[in-house]
């Protein structure tokens, strides 16, 4: 069985670019033929998407059509991959639930992930030195059904795994702070009911209780920092929302310097999985990339 994901009939994929100090956005790619997920935006300027399983290369700007980035020995990819800060290589979670490491060339894989017992790797994050990931693991049960997200690290050698959060609730969407010292992460643990993810952090070698940083009624998932360390976008769905699911009207949210007791609307879209599963944010600290799921009636 594959894993890809498929537009509905009537249904577009638009990449957008959002300018978070002017609030203007603009599309730079729209199309009814496949479903783009998860922009990453490179050092020299072009995002980084997964689409019908494989990895494209987009240059954001009207007209521009995205470009394949052909990979060898690697199954059909989902929408969690990450730029190394330091090497050039993009890392990505693949559909046999593994994390591998790659040229944004394209070219052979290298698979990162040791054997673990069938544990689920869905990548988040890679540290500021490019030496460790952190990752959502999953351990499926013998009847098919998943267990709950717990947050990892693991080098990118494939040695020194460590789990950070309990098991006993569900935590996903890790990313490293710019700093290094930081792990932010959206989590249910503090609710006894599903439907109630917040985002919050906690330190990078688990050391320390959780810090919840969102207080409100709304489903909060995938903090993302700007390079500079000011800005934190993240995905915001209804109250009561289970998991990240697509073809939900969300928001996508910004905190400045900090202060997580007034958060700004950026944009309201159609969207949700695929929208900003990874770091989309430009060099520049300015430009934001995110995508939606718009139907031509909506």
């Amino acid at each position: 069985m594959r894993y890809v994901r498929d537009l509905a009939a009537g249904q577009v994929c638009q990449i957008i670019v959002i300018d978070i100090s002017t609030g203007e956005s603009r599309v730079v790619h729209e199309t009814s033929q496949m479903l783009f997920e998860a922009p990453n935006w490179t050092a020299d300027n072009d995002l980084m998407l997964n689409g019908d399983g494989r990895l494209w290369r987009l240059t954001p700007e009207p007209g521009a059509v995205p470009e394949l980035i052909p990979l060898e020995g690697i199954p059909d990819l989902n929408n969690d991959h990450v730029l190394s800060p330091k090497t050039g290589e993009i890392f990505l979670s693949a559909n046999d639930w593994q994390i591998y490491a790659a040229s944004t060339a394209g070219g052979a894989v290298r698979r990162i992930t040791p054997p673990d017992g069938g544990r689920m790797h869905f990548l988040h994050g890679v540290s500021p030195d490019a030496t460790t990931l952190t990752y959502t693991g999953i351990q499926p049960g013998a009847d098919g059904t998943w267990g709950h997200g717990t947050v990892y690290t693991v080098a990118v050698d494939g040695t020194g795994t460590r789990q950070l959060t309990s098991d006993t609730w569900s935590s996903d969407g890790s990313e490293y702070s710019p700093d290094g010292e930081w792990i932010y992460l959206n989590t249910e643990a503090f609710s006894n009911e599903p439907g109630h993810a917040q985002i919050a952090r906690l330190r990078v070698d688990g050391s320390g209780a959780l810090e919840q940083l969102t207080f409100d009624e709304r489903v909060n998932w995938f903090p993302h920092h700007s390079p500079d360390g000011r800005g934190i976008v993240y995905l915001s769905y209804p109250a009561g929302t289970v998991g990240h699911p697509a073809d939900q009207f969300v928001e996508l949210r910004l905190v400045r310097d900090g202060d997580w007791s007034s958060p700004r609307t950026l944009v309201e879209l159609f969207g949700g999985q695929g929208t900003i599963n990874v770091n989309s944010w430009a060099s520049d600290n300015r430009n934001l990339a995110y995508v939606a799921y718009p139907f031509r009636d909506i």
